[in-house]
């Protein structure tokens, strides 16, 4: 990946509403989302959604299908890695292994929902 894309990437995701988007469609996986429904799950006017949706797709992170009325949204999962890994190349200088998260270490999601049923 060059860098340019890494930062057209990127700057698709420095945005609040578009980082959203783009996370409900990661745990959406490869069907996704058709647009009402990431609208819902988003709380965003479906004009608003539209210009994200598009920023969005511009920078090669989504696809989309039609499906009869429909357009559905999915994370392009292969440029998703392949974005990932140009972070993380060359990572600590050759000691890949720094990089890598402890067993056991709970993701920060987790934590939360482990902490809100507790409330609960």
């Amino acid at each position: 990946m060059e860098i340019k894309s890494a930062v057209t990437g990127l700057s698709a995701l420095a945005h609040e509403t578009r980082l959203s988007i783009f996370r409900e469609l990661v745990r959406a996986g490869p069907l996704g989302l058709s647009a009402g429904d990431i609208a819902k799950r988003v709380g965003t006017a479906p004009t608003t959604l539209s210009f994200h949706l598009k920023e969005l797709q511009t920078s090669g992170l989504l696809e989309s299908r039609r499906e009869s009325r429909q357009i559905f949204y999915a994370v392009d999962f292969v440029r998703m890695r392949v974005l990932l890994d140009f972070l993380m190349d060359d990572c600590c200088q050759g000691h890949p292994e720094i990089c890598q998260v402890p067993a056991g270490r709970e993701k920060p999601a987790a934590k939360r929902r482990a902490t809100n049923t507790k409330k609960g």
